[in-house]
C-alpha cells in the first residue's frame, strides 16, 4: 500500500490551539442557546408576541393617546367619541365661535385649563396636550356634577362641554322650581330647550339669560351615538377574538 503523502499547510501547535479554542467557542455558543430555547409548549416566540391583535378596536389614530389620558376619568371610547363629534379627528379644525384642535377647546378656556394643570401657556398646541386638556375639563365638570349617579352624569358632562355648565345649572334650578326632576337627563331636556323663552329665562332663578339649547341637546345624542357604537364594535370585536383563541 502506497503511503498517501499531506500536501496542505503545516499544522502547527499554534494553528491547532487556535481551532480547537475556535471549535469550543462554538460549542458553547450552540448550547447556551439551546438551554435557553422554550419548550414546545411554553409562549410564542417575541414577533409573535407584537404580531398578535390587540384586546382592543381601532378608531382613529389618537387611540394610544385616549387610552393613557382617560384613565379613570372616562372610558377611552367616550374621548374618542367627543372628538370625532368635535373635530372629525381633524387636528386643524376651527369652528366659527373659535374652538379649536381635535378637542375643540375655546383659546380662554385652554388657557385656564393649563395654568390649572401647571403647564405653561402655549398657543403652539399639539394633539397630546389638546387631549391632556380635555380630559383636565371633563375631570373638573365630572367633580362639579359628583352629585348626579354615574349613569346619568355623563350627560351633565357633554352638556356643559358644548353648552356650558352655568346653562345646565340655570335649567335645573328651572326644574326644581317645576318639580321636575333634575337628576335625569331626559327630563331636563325639555327644560333645557325652555331657556330660550323669555318667560322661563327671565325667571329669577335663572341667573344667565337666554339659551338656546338645540345644539348641546343634539351634541349629547350624537355623542352618545358614537360612543355606543364604538362600544357594539369593541364587543363584536373581543368576541370574534375569544372564539378565534377557543378554535387554536
Amino acid at each position: 500500500m502506497q503511503e498517501t503523502k499531506y500536501n496542505g499547510p503545516e499544522m502547527n501547535a499554534k494553528k491547532v490551539i487556535v481551532l480547537l479554542v475556535t471549535a469550543a467557542l462554538i460549542l458553547t455558543l450552540f448550547l447556551t442557546r439551546t438551554c435557553k430555547q422554550d419548550p414546545v409548549v411554553d409562549t410564542p416566540a417575541e414577533e409573535e408576541v407584537q404580531s398578535k391583535p390587540q384586546d382592543y378596536i381601532y378608531i382613529s389614530p389618537f387611540d394610544s393617546l385616549f387610552r393613557l389620558y382617560a384613565d379613570s376619568v372616562c372610558d377611552w371610547k367616550m374621548l374618542a367619541a367627543i372628538a370625532y363629534v368635535e373635530s372629525k379627528f381633524d387636528t386643524t379644525a376651527r369652528s366659527h365661535r373659535g374652538a379649536q384642535g381635535l378637542m375643540q377647546i375655546m383659546p380662554s378656556t385652554y388657557r385656564h385649563l393649563l395654568a390649572r394643570m401647571g403647564v405653561a401657556d402655549t398657543m403652539a398646541q399639539s394633539v397630546e396636550l389638546d387631549i391632556r386638556v380635555a380630559v383636565k375639563y371633563i375631570d373638573d365638570l365630572g367633580n362639579l356634577f359628583s352629585f348626579i349617579n354615574e349613569r346619568e352624569r355623563m350627560n351633565y358632562i357633554l352638556g356643559s362641554y358644548n353648552g356650558g355648565s352655568n346653562h345646565i345649572f340655570d335649567a335645573m334650578r328651572i326644574a326644581r322650581k317645576k318639580g321636575i326632576n333634575r337628576y335625569n337627563w331626559n327630563s331636563l331636556s325639555p327644560v333645557l330647550a325652555s331657556l330660550s323663552d323669555p318667560e322661563v329665562y327671565n325667571d329669577s332663578v335663572c341667573q344667565f339669560g337666554s339659551f338656546d339649547a338645540t345644539e348641546t341637546l343634539n351634541y349629547v345624542k350624537r355623542v352618545n351615538r358614537k360612543y355606543n357604537e364604538y362600544k357594539n364594535q369593541e364587543h363584536l370585536f373581543q368576541a370574534i377574538e375569544k372564539l378565534a383563541d377557543n378554535n387554536k
